[in-house]
């Protein structure tokens, strides 16, 4: 226990210390951010492909309503399945490998959807490359932020969501004129790019330190921070609190459970239930279905959103690191909040049969509000926070539960979404909004923040953080 402590009093003194070298951003870490988050774009083209292709799928095929409802749940169900062995993948053959997994299933999929003739191979397509984006889920969002310095790194590992928005730009703007067919083909494109990049990539040093390959660690860490840098200091951080949690604990599932590891344990999953059940699934998934129910035209609305999803989730990549995570989850929560409670309130002026020349702009405006105010907190920064708060000993058994719990919940939320807006839209709206304030609440309460600290310093603050409230 005194050996535990006095480590991790050196940790904490050493933090301010010979941190040049771990300030540096070279070419390698944007090239393998950039490698890393092609994944996240074609992630993104398959969020937004119910919406651009369910015209034409639905006509094509013809397809009811309900089969429709279960192919778009169908990419979050398969997620959910890919979340299950995510964790153990990635500690098992590494976060390079992990990747290379997911893309093989991802263009599996996309070409499955292609050229699907009947719905089986539809959905067959639809749920493989979500076993595919369960996996890049869960090891994008880790791999960045274990490769970058820890004053950038909120920004980097926000890359990743900025490319999910960017893939949802190009189905939102394309989908209006080009076919469904060739909007799969387009989700496939970034797979064949990371599969050659991550040839050109290192892996992630932490994961290096786990498997115990210290020489691969150290050449890891002169590609990521320069030849001339002075690594040693970083090298040694990172082996000694590797060290520290394997001797702590022996890693089973039980370990989760320890009064230490249940308050991160609490914040991964409760950010990943509100992120899902406040709506975000739905509404950017069902975007069109909105804007017709509103009487919005469908094309202007769509390529609106196109061209608005990349310079919005772009507000959230530059404050990121400057206003901290916690400021701008709580602004997320109540923009998200507000916006629903604005959509319900347009929905049922519209059933009234009251200022109903009001209910397309205002239903617009708040859909866009709504995704953008998503954008800039709880589109990216849970999955931030993940990468960040679990030690590497519980981080293959949490981050595997804390991805099921996302995609088991965006599936129920998918698939239920028409059922509930054939039930009610406004209250359908209403409960998004409640869900949001709860959701505000939390995060106040709870969530920490992580700003500008190291993975290492993250996890020696957090192991004693139940501890400290407990005495206050």
């Amino acid at each position: 226990m005194e050996e535990g402590r006095s480590i991790e009093e050196g940790l904490l003194q050493l933090k301010n210390k010979n941190d040049d070298s771990e300030c540096r951003i070279t070419a390698c870490v944007i090239l393998s951010t950039f490698v890393a988050v092609c994944g996240s774009f074609s992630f993104g083209v398959a969020t937004g492909y119910t919406s651009g292709a369910e015209t034409g799928v639905m006509k094509d095929l013809d397809l009811s309503i309900a089969q429709f409802s279960a192919f778009g749940s169908f990419a979050t169900l398969g997620a959910a399945i890919g979340a299950l062995f995510c964790g153990n993948l990635a500690m098992v053959i590494g976060r390079r490998g992990t990747m290379w997994v997911s893309d093989f299933l991802c263009i599996t999929g996309w070409l499955s959807i292609a050229f699907a003739k009947e719905v089986v191979l539809l959905n067959f397509g639809r749920i493989i490359s979500g076993i595919g984006f369960g996996l890049t889920s869960y090891v994008v969002p880790v791999y960045i932020a274990e490769i970058t310095p820890k004053h950038v790194r909120g920004t980097f590992t926000f890359s990743n969501q900025l490319l999910q928005n960017a893939g949802l730009a190009m189905i939102y703007f394309c989908g209006n004129f080009i076919t469904w067919r060739t909007l799969a083909l387009l989700g496939a494109l970034p797979c064949f790019i990371q599969v050659i990049g991550l040839f050109f990539v290192p892996e992630s040093p932490r994961w290096l330190a786990k498997v115990g390959s210290d020489k691969e660690l150290e050449n890891s860490l002169f590609r990521l921070r320069g030849r001339d840098a002075d690594i040693s200091r970083e090298a040694s951080e990172i082996q000694v609190m590797t060290k520290m949690v394997e001797n702590d604990s022996k890693s089973s599932f039980s370990d989760l459970f320890q009064r230490k590891y249940r308050y991160t344990l609490v914040v991964g999953i409760g950010l990943m239930l509100i992120q899902q059940f406040s709506g975000s699934a739905a509404v950017i998934s069902y975007a069109s279905t909105i804007f017709r129910k509103a009487g919005f035209s469908v094309a202007i609305g769509t390529t609106m959103l196109g061209i608005f999803v990349i310079p919005k989730a772009m507000i959230g990549l530059i404050l990121v690191d400057k206003w901290g995570r916690r400021p701008l989850l709580m602004t997320s929560a109540f923009g998200m909040s507000m916006t629903c409670m604005l959509l319900g309130v347009a929905f049922t002026l519209q059933k009234m049969q009251l200022l109903s020349e009001l209910t397309p702009i205002l239903s617009f405006i708040c859909v866009m509000m709504y995704i953008a105010t998503y954008a800039i907190g709880l589109g990216g920064l849970p999955w931030v926070i993940m990468s960040e708060i679990f030690p590497i000993n519980i981080k293959v058994t949490a981050g595997s539960i804390v991805t099921l719990v996302s995609f088991s919940s965006s599936s129920i939320v998918t698939y239920a979404f028409n059922f509930l807006f054939e039930w009610s839209t406004q209250g359908t709206f209403f409960i998004f909004a409640g869900i949001g304030g709860a959701a505000l609440l939390f995060i106040w309460l709870l969530v920490p923040e992580t700003k500008g600290l190291s993975l290492e310093e993250i996890q020696v603050s957090l192991i004693h953080q139940p501890d400290e409230r407990n005495q206050t």
